[in-house]
């Protein structure tokens, strides 16, 4: 099983490890330029903090990568950007890009959606692995196949299992079991509300269903079956429609 290791800043993993429940994050990047194929639907996120923390401190698990302004990301997302505001997030995409964000400016950064994420106490953080150099920015990549993969995902594994909620999602259940039984298989996560309205809009080219709309404020992630009734966060149960409509 394949699996990556993403650096962040301890502010990020303290904002989200703070909160209660945490259904997804957007662990983003701030060039407008940045990607992500490292991952497929399913496989495993983990969190490392910069230098002088160089421990790893939970994880998730990879839903999407989209390029997005950051207006649309804080409207999916909120605080699961890592950030309690959203003046916050525009001042941390400054800092990283190391120039201003003009007031009128609405920037597009790359963003990392994991869902299932799962945050350790500090007691169990997981000592960076020996060939993680510091001198890594972004990640880097691991498989189970390998010796340092496996001996890092042993140890991810055993804490999942002391950290699961109550009601783990599918991807959680199946990374624990593949963790005992060596039977990995990739499960679609279970999507928060702002996951499953980033996919349907993206999946509908940002165009509503019926009547060809594109402009954003006025389009909305409908349930087929509805929420309130059952229906679930899934792609295969989402439609994009003009708000009027919707309604």
């Amino acid at each position: 099983m394949r699996f990556f290791v993403g650096v962040t800043d301890y502010n990020w993993y303290k904002v989200h490890a703070s909160r209660l429940q945490v259904d997804e994050v957007n662990f983003w990047r701030p060039s407008p330029d940045a990607g992500f194929k490292a991952l497929k639907t399913g496989e495993p996120f983990l969190f490392k903090l910069h230098s002088p923390r160089n421990f790893i401190v939970g994880g998730g698990f990879f839903t999407k990568f989209l390029q997005l302004p950051v207006s649309l990301a804080w409207e999916a997302f909120g605080n699961g950007n890592g950030a309690n505001t959203f003046l916050e997030v525009r001042q941390k995409i400054a800092k990283y890009r190391r120039q201003q964000v003009s007031p009128e400016e609405d920037p597009r950064i790359g963003c990392i959606i994991l869902t299932e994420p799962f945050f350790f106490p500090e007691s169990d953080w997981i000592p960076c692995p020996d060939n993680f150099s510091l001198n890594i920015v972004s990640g880097k990549g691991y498989d189970t196949d390998e010796p340092m993969g496996a001996s890092l995902w042993a140890d991810v594994s055993g804490r999942l299992v002391k950290t699961q909620a109550s009601d783990p999602g599918p991807a959680t259940v199946a990374a624990i079991h593949a963790a005992r039984f060596g039977a990995p298989v990739l499960v679609m996560p279970r999507l928060g509300q702002g996951a499953f309205r980033l996919l349907i809009t993206d999946a509908y080219e940002h165009r509503c269903a019926m009547t060809g709309e594109r402009t954003r404020p006025a389009l909305e992630a409908a349930h087929i079956k509805p929420y309130s009734r059952g229906g679930p966060h899934e792609l295969s149960n989402g439609i994009l429609l003009r708000s009027d409509l919707h309604k």
